[in-house]
């Protein structure tokens, strides 16, 4: 196998020019290494990018906040713009694995990996996150959701490379979330992952609900009846009802033969209910 370390954009797509499906890229190598060992992949050349610093910035761009994809998931944990415009984002970073894993993963290798227990990708859908993708035939945007095709599966071409990720900021009136439930808390996969967007009217009517899950069998995602069953709703005495939104994400987010499914469909209701009040609490508290 051979070793490529690159220092620049440029210099990493013409090595995924040359070496196609047989490169692959190494960023932190939190999941590239371990698959490697384990024989699960036997690529002909690694391709290293993590010296490349065009792509380890945070900045806010047009209203929307660029994240590169080598920025590290305890950065994400840590940076103030990011608790402050994406506190789900932040929460989910800060519950992958230890504070030594979270160092050296990097936000793009933890969508590209597209593992169905990927913590950041709810958070991330809920936001709305656009990839950038950077190959030498050009450049393309694609949202996250149409990036995952399934567990470990994307819509990434073996000559591209994830460059940056860029995500909807907070509005006004809006808040979110993010919640995990593992075998032993942080240090373990996501049984299950919620992250939740709400949008509520000064006159208490939620505007926008967007929920996502991790976990299981299927790949991070959307669950729009959920979604639809909490839009419309009235806050009553500053609380929002989640009993009808709960059992839709209960019975859609999760297909009858995944793995724990019983537990899943029990912990996600629950899940949805803290959330949801905490949301409401932030939106209230900072607008009455």
């Amino acid at each position: 196998m051979q070793f490529c370390r690159v220092r620049s954009v440029a210099e990493a797509v013409d090595e995924l020019s040359r070496w196609g499906t047989e490169g692959r890229i190494l960023a932190g190598g939190t999941d590239v290494m371990p698959q490697y060992l384990r024989g699960e992949q036997s690529p002909a050349a690694l391709i290293d990018i993590s010296g490349i610093e065009g792509l380890q910035g945070i900045s806010e761009v047009g209203g929307v906040t660029s994240i590169g994809a080598l920025v590290t998931l305890r950065r994400l944990a840590t940076a103030s713009l990011v608790q402050l415009r994406h506190p789900a984002l932040a929460q989910a970073a800060a519950a992958v694995g230890a504070w030594q894993t979270q160092t050296v993963a990097t936000l793009g290798g933890n969508i590209c990996s597209a593992a169905a227990t990927a913590d950041t990708l709810p958070a991330l859908l809920v936001a709305d996150a656009q990839l950038m993708l950077v190959s030498k035939s050009g450049r393309r945007r694609v949202s996250l959701e149409e990036f995952l095709e399934g567990p470990g599966a994307t819509a990434l071409r073996p000559t591209e490379l994830l460059r940056a990720i860029e995500v909807e900021p907070l509005g006004e009136r809006t808040s979110e979330g993010n919640l995990k439930v593992g075998r032993r808390s942080a240090m373990d996969l996501a049984v299950v992952g919620l992250a939740l967007r709400l949008s509520v009217t000064p006159s208490g009517v939620v505007s926008d609900a967007r929920i996502a899950v991790c976990g299981g069998t299927r790949s991070p995602h959307r669950v729009p009846s959920a979604e639809a069953a909490i839009a419309g709703s009235q806050l009553i005495d500053g609380r929002l009802d989640c009993a009808e939104a709960g059992a839709e994400l209960a019975s859609a987010a999760v297909p009858e033969r995944a793995d724990s499914a019983q537990y899943r469909r029990r912990v996600l209701p629950g899940l949805l209910s803290r959330l949801a009040e905490r949301c409401v609490t932030a939106i209230l508290g900072a607008g009455g």
